[in-house]
């Protein structure tokens, strides 16, 4: 069960991710969450440094996903400025909503990669949709609540067994 929740590929923020990297994947589309992926919570709006990585990435000719538990009004504010695809209360992990926009776009399992920063729900549905690759990175500011802390003690376990697992490709 751990190895089925652990990322494919680990980074330490989203700019790191090329187009290059996406494209060696397979990838024409990126599933990409937006609260502390991509932004904190409290950035109502993409800075450059997002504007510009997602206008490379697309540039490349990847088309960008948002995909967002949060509502239509923090999505559609986000998206103003950068025109992607962008979908709110998408209930992730749940699959109901995420394939129908998978339908909708065209996508398929081989050439979606998923990009997030919770294993319970952005890798998690990249399984569930047996998407071709999960990219996990670190919340770039964590919540404090009670929920969010047990949720990244419960990744523990997962995040310790992929980095065993990186840790033995490296010395092969």
């Amino acid at each position: 069960m751990l190895s089925y929740l652990a990322p494919d590929h680990y980074f330490n923020n989203f700019y790191e991710i090329s187009p290059e990297f996406l494209l060696s994947l397979g990838c024409k589309y990126l599933f990409s969450d937006v609260d502390n992926t991509l932004a904190p919570y409290e950035v109502a709006e993409p800075d450059e440094r997002i504007s510009a990585w997602i206008r490379a990435v697309s540039d490349a000719g990847i088309s960008i996903v948002l995909v967002s538990n949060n509502g239509p009004e923090r999505i559609e504010l986000f998206n103003r400025t950068l025109g992607v695809h962008a979908y709110a209360d998408c209930k992730k992990p749940t699959k109901k909503r995420l394939g129908a926009i998978m339908n909708e776009l065209g996508a398929t399992r081989e050439n979606t990669v998923f990009l997030g920063d919770q294993i319970y729900t952005d890798v998690l549905s990249a399984r569930r949709l047996g998407a071709h690759a999960a990219i996990l990175v670190p919340p770039i500011r964590d919540k404090k609540s009670l929920f969010f802390r047990f949720k990244r003690l419960m990744e523990r376990p997962v995040m310790w067994r992929f980095r065993r697992k990186q840790a033995k490709k490296t010395q092969a």
